[in-house]
């Protein structure tokens, strides 16, 4: 048996208005100058503008998103720490195109080579920190591939970790959306990538982003740009507003400025057409009746997010309902399944949350089934 709770939550499909949102509903028309493309949302993941987006391409640095999150995990975990010191190899400073000219034996704490990779692209401090992380820069792109296929990035084979121009290092305009929305998922990493301009070696060595929307994009986050010969010029451009953060991947583009306009374009695009709408249930969630346990209920959370991408001005389409069991048998362990919460656009079911147990409920003991129809024979006594 399964009880709904639609009523109860029906002040909640509400959506919390805004009437300068809900005017802007046209987007601006997407013009895309560039091999390949896509426009991801970074909360839900869905697309929202491809073209090209499964075609094997050179990434340059924007390979360079691997390597941070690497790296990124890794200092999360305490594998690393910011201010262990990273001493440069023959190989790493031996890397042309984009560095910050490291020099044989020249140290630098891994928190200045992050900074020197997401914001001036440097290809030897990429290997730098490869080499500490992994032993070496083959083992490091082991790594890296072990976490695309992790990511479902299936258009992609990495052959080193700065973006260099080597056979067969390729990617995808979708694979760089998920390894950019994975990266984005670490609070650390953003202090890093939205740098404007900054300095390493006690000031003497300026820095100033390759991202030039870090600089003129209202709420741009990140995140890594890359240009070769070959490749041509590409970005994994992020940016945030009302709540709702996106992510413009653009492959190809014939010139600096067009991949830039492109980005900007894609972004616009998903701003001014879409929202980000929260129906996370306020209060309590309901209690499930618990049968032969320690506890006669057990409590419920959401093993999810609530929210869900729509067209603006489509706010006051999305209803949710919410189904539950009508009991569960003891013992119940945390994350048990115990029902579900539908979220529906214009009628239509279109995502769901699982609703789990929130906590473990131990299954009575014949000593105390006892105790408690003892406990029972007492109240009707009295």
């Amino acid at each position: 048996m399964k009880r709904k709770a639609s009523a109860l939550l029906a002040a909640l499909i509400l959506w919390a208005a805004c009437p300068a949102a809900q005017a802007e509903n046209a987007a601006e028309p997407v013009e895309v100058s560039a091999k390949a493309s896509l426009l991801m949302e970074r909360e839900t993941g869905a697309v929202l503008y491809a073209e090209n987006e499964h075609e094997q391409l050179e990434p340059a640095s924007v390979t360079k998103v691997m390597t941070m999150l690497l790296v990124t995990e890794a200092l999360e975990s305490g594998t690393l720490r910011e201010e262990e010191l990273v001493t440069t190899s023959e190989y790493a400073a031996g890397m042309g195109g984009s560095q910050v000219y490291l020099k044989e034996g020249e140290q630098m704490t891994v928190r200045d080579m992050l900074k020197a990779v997401a914001v001036a692209s440097g290809n030897d401090a990429a290997v730098a920190l490869a080499e500490h992380l992994a032993g070496s820069e083959s083992a490091f792109v082991d790594r890296m591939n072990q976490r695309a296929a992790e990511l479902g990035m299936e258009d992609t084979h990495f052959c080193n970790c700065n973006g260099l121009p080597a056979e067969g290092h390729v990617t995808s305009a979708y694979d760089i959306a998920l390894m950019s929305r994975e990266l984005l998922r670490h609070d650390l990493i953003r202090s890093y990538v939205g740098i404007w301009m900054d300095s390493i070696r006690d000031g003497a060595f300026e820095l100033a982003n390759t991202n030039k929307l870090i600089y003129y994009y209202e709420g741009a986050t990140g995140l890594k740009t890359g240009s070769t010969d070959s490749a041509g010029y590409c970005i994994s451009a992020s940016a945030q507003r009302d709540g709702m953060e996106l992510i413009a991947v653009v492959l190809g583009s014939e010139t600096s400025a067009l991949r830039f306009a492109s980005a900007k374009a894609l972004l616009n695009y998903g701003f001014g057409g879409y929202t980000l709408v929260d129906v996370t249930p306020e209060g309590q969630l309901p209690q499930v009746a618990v049968s032969l346990g320690e506890q006669e209920t057990v409590s419920t959370r959401l093993d999810g997010s609530c929210k869900i991408l729509v067209a603006k001005g489509d706010g006051d389409k999305v209803g949710v309902e919410l189904e539950t069991v009508e009991s569960v048998v003891a013992p119940v362990s945390a994350g048990d399944k115990l029902g579900t919460l539908t979220i529906t656009v214009d009628g239509e079911a279109r995502q769901t949350v699982d609703l789990v147990a929130g906590e473990d409920v131990a299954r009575l003991t014949y000593g105390g089934i006892f105790a408690r129809i003892l406990e029972k024979m007492t109240m009707q006594a009295e």
